[in-house]
């Protein structure tokens, strides 16, 4: 089949170098793309966020299957003009994609399908701020209801950042704080069946020890060793299935990715959040141990038929991805500075350009906030960890920043494991 994947950054180059891995998969597209979906892939420029300027170059590349990458495009209603157009499309309709496009609007879901989640409260006014925050009591949760690219939460212990955020925001939702390490999980759906991806877990933070502010995401890896064995069944039974149905129910199927963010409590997993799409820079980890052909399963999602599809097979080992980031991002991030060595990563590593374009003069540079990330695959996550770190040494990006730790506490855990093991055997 010939696809088509819609989005400029990280998550779309690792989607685009997937699918053209794929046999199943005769040519794969990207509009708009970057440098780095160019050397998998037909670059194409188009307003992402342009529904009928999507469906139109849909129809011109004469594309089996369009895949829709942001969250944005989404929203905007870009995946029910490429069905309207008589395409298949891998990505929720514009209501269906409320599930993201609003915290308030998920946590209705949440209420309505019994998800286990926090409880919350949406604020419009200043008072209502105040007495959330009363009511929950610190660490104070405030997310802006819309789209904010990752950025939106604040998670503090001061009064002040808590208020002075809200009231930037607008509406927001105040939530209860919920305590224990965080997960993601991945479910493609078609509107009724639920085929989980293997649990990640992300870093948002901005710096190691998760210190500063949240960013969209400055690393990842799976799978996660310490999970417990029945995670996923859990998640998919009590989380992922009933929202499926929920959405459903109400007239509006969910077809593309459900992605939730979890917290795992003391009384279980519990939502922190649920996105509409794939998460980033969680696929750039995962899309390299999936065996599955990743084209053929999209397009049962996109075709109702994903009840035909088995359970997705993995490769063994673990993935890291690492994100480099423009100096002073999350906030106004340094850009136009050349990018030498991404050629020379380590074996089992690649770099997948996220924020990157191209100057007159045909050099790589900087263009956003999170430029690029490394991802390395290996037999364990140390193995993994030092061929992801090594190949990011010998990355140049003048006022650029990464974090250290990414999968270091697991790593090290899974070695005390092993040790462990060893030592009763």
């Amino acid at each position: 089949m010939t696809v088509l994947v819609i989005g400029p950054g990280g998550r779309e180059h690792a989607l685009a170098r997937a699918l053209s891995q794929d046999p199943g998969v005769a040519a794969v597209h990207v509009a708009p793309g970057n440098p780095g979906t160019a050397e998998v892939a037909t670059n194409h420029s188009v307003d992402a966020n342009d529904p009928a300027a999507v469906a139109a170059l849909a129809g011109r590349l004469g594309v089996d299957l369009v895949v829709v990458g942001p969250e944005a495009p989404l929203v905007a209603g870009v995946a029910d003009a490429v069905r309207e157009a008589g395409i298949a499309c891998f990505g929720p309709s514009k209501e269906a994609a409320r599930i993201e496009g609003s915290k308030a609007f998920a946590k209705e879901v949440m209420v309505a399908a019994g998800v286990p989640t926090g409880g919350s409260v949406l604020c419009r006014t200043p008072e209502e701020l105040d007495d959330a925050l009363d009511r929950f009591g610190s660490p104070y949760v405030v997310k802006d209801d819309g789209l904010a690219a990752g950025k939106g939460v604040l998670v503090t212990e001061d009064r002040g950042a808590a208020v002075d955020h809200g009231r930037a925001c607008g509406e927001v939702v105040v939530e209860e704080f919920l305590a224990g390490p965080e997960v993601s999980l991945f479910a493609i759906t078609d509107g009724t069946t639920v085929l989980p991806l293997q649990p990640a877990q992300d870093f948002k933070r901005i710096g190691d020890g998760d210190t500063g502010p949240n960013t969209g995401g400055m690393g990842a890896y799976t799978p996660l060793p310490w999970a417990s064995a029945d995670l996923v069944d859990t998640v998919v039974s009590t989380i992922i299935q009933p929202t499926v149905d929920e959405l459903r129910d109400r007239g509006t199927p969910f077809v593309g990715l459900l992605y939730a963010g979890l917290a795992i409590t003391e009384d279980g997993p519990k939502v922190i959040e649920f996105n509409a799409r794939f998460g980033d820079p969680e696929t750039q980890a995962l899309l390299p141990l999936l065996a599955t052909g990743l084209g053929g399963v999209l397009y049962a999602a996109a075709t109702g038929h994903l009840a035909e599809v088995g359970p997705l097979q993995w490769n063994p080992g673990f993935s890291v991805a690492v994100v480099l980031a423009a100096e002073n991002y999350p906030q106004m991030p340094v850009v136009g500075g050349v990018i030498t060595g991404i050629e020379q990563v380590a074996d089992g590593a690649h770099v997948i350009q996220a924020g990157t374009s191209t100057d007159d003069e045909g050099q790589l540079v900087a263009s956003g906030g999170r430029v690029l990330a490394v991802v390395a695959t290996g037999e364990d996550l140390t193995e993994a960890r030092n061929a992801a770190y090594a190949s990011l040494a010998g990355i140049d990006l003048p006022q650029s920043q990464h974090r250290l730790d990414i999968a270091q506490q697991a790593a090290q855990n899974q070695v005390a494991d092993d040790q462990a093991a060893d030592e009763e055997n």
